[in-house]
């Protein structure tokens, strides 16, 4: 009855889902009376196994860390002491703490305070229109805390970081039902804030090894301020210049302004918010067999650790990484196969950042979508074992060079092309359905729905 590839939502007629029929409009939300007299939620077999590999990748991530990590953390949790900081330290930090003062602790301290007290009075504060309680704000900020070490060892080691959104969704569409707005919320403040934390780290290691001051590094990262209010203004100005921006049904065919990413994180609050996963993934909805990847992402590394113990001495057993091969298809939706295959076939710029994958990658700024590719596999392996030298003076120097390029063409592309409605050359690349569009349309027969051929 529904499509086998969408990110959209569905009621049971197949027709895409009505939440205005099951939400309250004064205060968002759920109307439990407009819910069971229309429809549970449905979605397409893509969507809901996505959500599958979400729930592995959160528990092999954790398993993972356990195994293969969990004596070293441990080993260098009980070497606190300063004296043995001294002696655990590289040559890097030696020669940091030399020359350069460290950032004095109180200065996190404050930011910490800060930006906790000001989450606090913006959810309980405007009349609480984003539903969020204050205790939400604290455990959104512990769970941030607790992913930010198994989550930063993971992407310290392959370069690539596995996400928290579903988890937080689903703690907080279990503890607080119904509130699509705190729903959204509670993700922001507990996973971007871990994945903002990775970067701050990120940013910091690579001042480390750059030999840059730690106190400059801390103060140049308030320029976020700046950034956020960029952010903000450029998407209040495409929102309100951009008509029927977001609407694709509405929007001229080929038009850049389809918002894929953020239909998924709409379509993400009603899953999650509006109906909740007691109504979705337990015997109350329609999809409680997905709870079964829970333990099979915790069970699917024990065979590659048990493996790892009994032949030590092969070492490419330890690289079969499970929550990087369970979550490999994380940036689906709104990404589709098409999209993989250009990734591996083109790469990105910031396949060339990763180290070889028997050394401890240095923590970078993170990037969405990162994927093996033939740029990782040429830097990777054949430059960094063939031309060492060359790779350790330019490596990094090319990244910075594609990152900036990238940034500054898309806003040159913007101003002078895009902007004026001057669109790019149309090839088969563009095409965002997989080159199947009745991927889309539903299975069962009599449902009508635009674009698709009734069966």
């Amino acid at each position: 009855m529904f499509p086998f590839f969408s990110s959209h939502t569905f009621d049971s007629t197949g027709k895409p889902y009505n939440v205005s029929r099951v939400l309250n409009q004064k205060n968002f939300d759920i109307d439990m009376e407009g819910y069971t007299g229309y429809s549970k939620l449905y979605l397409s077999m893509y969507f809901a196994t996505a959500y599958g590999w979400s729930f592995a990748t959160l528990t092999a991530t954790i398993s993972h860390v356990a195994l293969f990590h969990g004596k070293d953390i441990w080993d260098m949790w009980k070497k606190t002491s300063s004296a043995a900081k001294d002696q655990l330290g590289d040559i890097h930090t030696r020669l940091m703490k030399k020359n350069y003062e460290a950032v004095p602790q109180w200065w996190f301290h404050i930011m910490l305070v800060l930006n906790v007290g000001l989450s606090i009075f913006i959810c309980e504060g405007f009349g609480k229109q984003l539903q969020l309680p204050w205790w939400g704000v604290l455990l959104a900020c512990g769970i941030a805390l607790t992913f930010t070490l198994p989550i930063g060892i993971i992407e310290a080691t392959t370069n690539m970081q596995p996400g928290l959104n579903v988890i937080t969704e689903l703690v907080i569409g279990y503890l607080y039902p119904g509130k699509p707005l705190a729903n959204v919320t509670f993700k922001t403040y507990g996973y971007i804030s871990m994945s903002q934390a990775l970067e701050f780290l990120g940013d910091f290691k690579l001042g480390h090894y750059m030999k840059i001051p730690p106190k400059s590094m801390f103060i140049v990262q308030l320029g976020t301020l700046a950034a956020t209010s960029v952010y903000f203004g450029t998407s209040w100005w495409l929102l309100t210049t951009v008509e029927n921006i977001c609407d694709p049904l509405k929007l001229p065919n080929g038009s850049p302004w389809t918002c894929p990413g953020d239909e998924v994180f709409y379509n993400a609050s009603i899953i999650w918010g509006v109906i909740g996963p007691l109504r979705m993934f337990t015997k109350h909805g329609n999809y409680p067999e997905m709870n079964w990847f829970f333990l099979i992402g915790f069970l699917a590394l024990i065979p590659v650790w048990l493996l790892s113990r009994k032949f030590p001495n092969v070492k490419w057993i330890k690289l079969i990484n499970m929550p990087i091969i369970l979550g490999a298809t994380a940036p689906m939706p709104p990404a589709r196969a098409v999209h993989y295959l250009m990734w591996f076939t083109v790469g990105t710029r910031n396949f060339i950042r990763a180290l070889p994958r028997d050394k401890i990658v240095i923590l970078l700024p993170h990037e969405q979508y990162r994927r093996n590719s033939i740029y990782k596999i040429f830097f990777s392996f054949y430059v960094y074992r063939k031309h060492k030298a060359w790779w350790a003076r330019h490596n990094y120097i090319l990244s910075a060079a594609l990152d900036a390029g990238v940034a500054f063409t898309a806003v040159l592309v913007y101003f002078t092309l895009q902007g004026r409605d001057i669109q790019g050359p149309k090839w088969w690349g563009q095409d965002s359905t997989d080159h199947c569009p009745l991927a889309k349309c539903p299975t069962a027969p009599g449902i009508e729905i635009k674009g698709c051929p009734v069966l």
